[in-house]
């Protein structure tokens, strides 16, 4: 690909990461964007059932690696691969990506797990030093998310 990825953020404040996930995953499938999701493989047997059941009327059709990975709009992977031809990759984790081979990488992140939130801010220190081409979302108490302008630390503060 010759353009550098889009990176968005996405800082979890108010829900569950399975809850906060969904309506992100679901809106690419309704773009028909194929999506890799990338964690941890305790977070990814997590998921592999929660996006079964998570809606009564509805589920997210997704496969994991090991299972015609090709066929799947939805893969769960804990490598950053677009083996069923991915366009986003969304990264759980403190997971890691190349901006490369995807189009968009959507970086997931609970706010309250600090080893988190320092990853998502190198990846997006990263992301703007290398394309500037990054955006960052909160999660407000309604679960929704609204596009706000990350604080930078004061590196000159004696505090």
């Amino acid at each position: 690909m010759a353009n550098a990825a889009e990176w968005w953020f996405y800082h979890i404040e108010y829900s569950a990461l399975d809850a906060a996930i969904a309506p992100l995953i679901e809106k690419c499938l309704e773009r028909k964007w194929r999506v890799v999701v990338v964690g941890h493989e305790e977070t990814i047997v997590r998921l592999d059932r929660a996006l079964w059941t998570l809606r009564d009327e509805s589920f997210i059709p997704h496969g994991r690696v090991r299972t015609d990975a090709s066929q799947h709009p939805v893969l769960l992977s804990t490598e950053a691969v677009a083996t069923n031809g991915a366009k986003v990759a969304l990264l759980l984790d403190g997971s890691d990506a190349d901006p490369a081979a995807f189009e968009r990488i959507m970086v997931i992140f609970d706010g309250g797990d600090e080893t988190a939130r320092a990853k998502a801010r190198q990846q997006y220190k990263a992301a703007t030093d290398a394309s500037g081409n990054a955006r960052y979302f909160q999660q407000e108490r309604g679960g929704n998310w609204i596009e706000r302008t990350p604080a930078k630390k004061d590196t000159n503060s004696n505090e």
